[in-house]
């Protein structure tokens, strides 16, 4: 029987998890890329081993790689997008704060998708319709929760509405203090642990986060689950807005999206 999209994106994610923990620790060479953007030989070996498993499945389909780009012909409207490492400087410094990410894209968004920890070996996965957690092979549905009142903020630059919004100031805004508990963790992990009731919301500023290898499979899994997902702005993500605030609920949403609209007040 053929293996359904939703298995072959587990067993993608589950393949550069592989190799990202059998590379923790060790010297890693850096590859530069732009600023102080760098890969390692982690990311670079665990995006090989990825895309090993998609294209002896799926070899019509497209690819997009953090690492090597876009292959394949375009033709069938099937791309399936690749972090093999998110959280790269977190784990180049030692930290266990990474994620291994598979999304198949079609039409305007990502519906099957596959986050995985290399750590704690649990892989958070969507057929688009549920989601769920998979550790030492069973499968538990992921299900919101606002209750830790825990939001990350994403501090990493580029800060491209910086004249409206910027995370720093968020996290120092007396009103966001009172209402949530921040943290910042610097990997998208984080997003599938608002599917999953971890994190009460989510927060990031960056350009088309729909289609971005990052953040394509938090993502899916917020929207199988019925969390809130949108801009910045409180506009659908294909509506081109910049940003994205993920809660678990409507309330935790509304209050965000308030102390948001607080800052481009102020900046206007």
């Amino acid at each position: 029987m053929p293996i359904t999209d939703e298995a072959l994106a587990v067993a993608a994610a589950e393949a550069g998890a592989d190799v990202v923990r059998s590379h923790y620790g060790s010297t890693l060479t850096r590859f530069t890329k732009i600023g102080d953007d760098f890969a390692t030989t982690a990311d670079v070996e665990a995006e090989r081993a990825i895309l090993d498993v998609l294209r002896a499945a799926r070899p019509q389909d497209d690819v997009v790689g953090e690492e090597s780009g876009r292959t394949g012909t375009g033709g069938n409207g099937r791309t399936w997008l690749v972090d093999p490492l998110c959280g790269t400087l977190n784990y180049a410094a030692r930290t266990m704060l990474a994620s291994v990410n598979v999304a198949l894209h079609t039409g305007t968004e990502s519906a099957v998708a596959a986050s995985a920890d290399p750590f704690s070996g649990e892989v958070f996965w969507t057929d688009g319709n549920g989601a769920y957690v998979r550790h030492a092979g069973t499968d538990e549905r992921l299900a919101p929760s606002a209750t830790s009142k825990l939001v990350d903020v994403n501090l990493d630059p580029p800060f491209p509405s910086r004249d409206v919004f910027l995370a720093a100031r968020l996290l120092a805004d007396d009103d966001f203090i009172g209402q949530f508990q921040p943290r910042v963790v610097s990997t998208s992990l984080a997003v599938a642990w608002v599917a999953a009731g971890r994190r009460a919301a989510y927060v990031t500023d960056r350009h088309d986060l729909g289609r971005s290898v990052h953040f394509a499979a938090g993502i899916a899994l917020c929207r199988a689950t019925g969390c809130v997902v949108t801009a910045l702005d409180g506009q659908p993500l294909h509506a081109g807005g910049n940003g994205l605030v993920v809660a678990a609920d409507e309330p935790t949403h509304t209050a965000l999206l308030t102390l948001i609209r607080k800052q481009a007040a102020r900046a206007g």
